[in-house]
C-alpha cells in the first residue's frame, strides 16, 4: 500500500516557475514507477510526465516537453515536478500516482494509486 501527498502548488504568472513535489509512504518506493497528470476544468485527466524506478528513464506530453522536468529522490521517498516557462493552458489540477513497476508508464490506466491532487493556476 502506497499513500501519496502532493504539494507545491499555487498562483504564478505566465513564464513563471514552480516545483510540485509527492511524498510517498512505505518502505518500497523505489519499486515505483511515478508520473504526473492533470486535469483542466471540464477536460480529462491527462499524462504529463513520468519517470521509472530507477530514475533512469522519463517521459514527457509533448506539451510540456523542454519545460518540465520529473525527477526523484528514492532516499526521501519523494517525486518531483519542476515546471518551468509555465502558461495558462497549464493551469489544472496536478496529480502524483505511483505503480509497482520497472518500466516508464504513461497510460494513466496502469497507475493503482494516486494522490489527492495540488492546484496550479497560471495567470496570463
Amino acid at each position: 500500500q502506497v499513500q501519496l501527498g502532493e504539494s507545491g502548488g499555487g498562483l504564478v504568472q505566465a513564464g513563471g516557475s514552480l516545483r510540485l513535489s509527492c511524498a510517498a509512504s512505505g518502505r518500497t518506493f523505489s519499486a515505483y514507477a511515478m508520473g504526473w497528470f492533470r486535469q483542466a476544468p471540464g477536460k480529462e485527466r491527462e499524462f504529463v510526465a513520468a519517470i521509472s524506478w530507477s530514475g533512469g528513464s522519463t517521459a514527457y506530453a509533448d506539451s510540456v516537453k523542454g519545460r518540465f522536468t520529473i525527477s526523484r529522490d528514492n532516499a526521501k521517498n519523494t517525486v518531483y515536478l519542476q515546471m518551468n516557462s509555465l502558461e495558462p493552458e497549464d493551469t489544472a489540477v496536478y496529480y502524483c500516482a505511483a505503480r509497482s513497476s520497472m518500466l516508464v508508464l504513461t497510460d494513466l490506466r496502469s497507475y493503482n494509486y494516486w494522490g489527492q491532487g495540488t492546484q496550479v493556476t497560471v495567470s496570463s
